[in-house]
């Protein structure tokens, strides 16, 4: 047997569906990986952002959002959360949904329920930062 060719591994009916892999998990595995990174590394930032503005009136939390840097790195918060949170459940979704119309209707709503997310906190951030006094 050749060492290249694979096919004394995979069942009969796999040889006749001539299913192999897609070579997309990589890439989707990388992309998890570096919005878990930049979680990681804003996570400690947004906890002590909100310790420090715990009891605080509502104007000096505006005013604290409002400010460049904390509104750039909230943004880029709620943008990696949601991307990860669709890499996640895009995994969770292939793996045990079998049923195609179903597994398509949860990505579509997957995808859906993210973007609108991710678009309304990034508005929020917009609308306080641009708003602020």
């Amino acid at each position: 047997m050749d060492v290249r060719n694979h096919d004394g591994y995979r069942t009969p009916l796999k040889n006749v569906r001539g299913l192999g892999s897609a070579k997309s998990g990589t890439g989707h595995f990388w992309w998890q990986r570096v919005s878990a990174a930049a979680l990681a590394l804003l996570s400690p930032w947004l906890i002590g952002l909100l310790v420090a503005l715990s009891g605080q009136e509502p104007e000096m939390i505006r005013a604290a959002i409002a400010r460049p840097w904390n509104a750039v790195l909230l943004t880029l918060f709620c943008l990696a959360l949601f991307w990860h949170l669709k890499q996640g459940m895009q995994v969770v979704i292939e793996d045990y949904i079998h049923d195609r119309t179903l597994g398509l209707a949860s990505h579509i709503a997957l995808i859906l329920a993210c973007v609108t997310g991710a678009l309304a906190c990034v508005y929020a951030i917009a609308r306080i930062a641009l708003t602020a006094p």
